[in-house]
């Protein structure tokens, strides 16, 4: 009975240790989809005057269009891995 009991006390944690896991990666996966945009957001907060798409027409619009379609692309990437 005690071996018993044991066996399922160990079943019960890895039960919630596989949890616990599921939203680790979920976490890490959503983690690595937004420090995308807080990186582009760090290197265009300095004010640098010499980076030549700040004075392109549709720079704004390129770089926006990078992040979403980096973050996009990280999205779909841990959605097909089960990730997310």
């Amino acid at each position: 009975m005690r071996e018993v009991l044991a066996f399922t006390f160990e079943a019960s944690l890895m039960t919630g240790q596989s949890q616990q896991n599921e939203i680790t990666r979920k976490l890490a996966a959503w983690a690595a989809i937004l420090a995308v945009p807080t990186a582009v957001a760090g290197i265009y907060g300095m004010n640098f005057d010499v980076m030549p798409e700040l004075h392109w027409k549709y720079g704004y619009a390129v770089v926006l269009a990078v992040i979403a379609a980096a973050c996009g692309w990280l999205y779909g990437h841990f959605r097909r891995r089960g990730w997310l």
